[in-house]
């Protein structure tokens, strides 16, 4: 639903089922302007461990982060990591994308 979402908006998107391939994607791929992820997922990193890599090794790459369950509260995300409880609105999801990649 996300991929489409975005891909619906003029976004090239490339999905990963986990934070390893995410990491692998970025690794592979040094184009990648935004990262949109859930802090809920499977495998051995969740988003929130995932969001900490993209900070240490990819600084200029641009995150959204969102969930059901976990809820933020002040100074929990850096600032300029955009967080969204679930469920979302996908327009302010694509504006705030926008917004980050401007």
């Amino acid at each position: 639903m996300a991929a489409a979402m975005f891909e619906n908006d003029g976004f090239e998107v490339l999905e990963a089922a986990t934070a390893d391939e995410a990491i692998h994607v970025l690794e592979m791929r040094k184009d990648m302007a935004l990262v949109f992820t859930d802090v809920e997922m499977p495998g051995n990193m969740d988003g929130l461990r995932l969001m900490s890599v993209i900070r240490e090794r990819w600084p200029p790459v641009k995150l959204i982060v969102t969930s059901g369950r976990f809820r933020v509260t002040d100074n929990q995300f850096p600032s300029d990591v955009a967080f969204f409880s679930k469920p979302y609105d996908p327009g302010k999801i694509l504006s705030q994308a926008r917004v980050l990649l401007s």
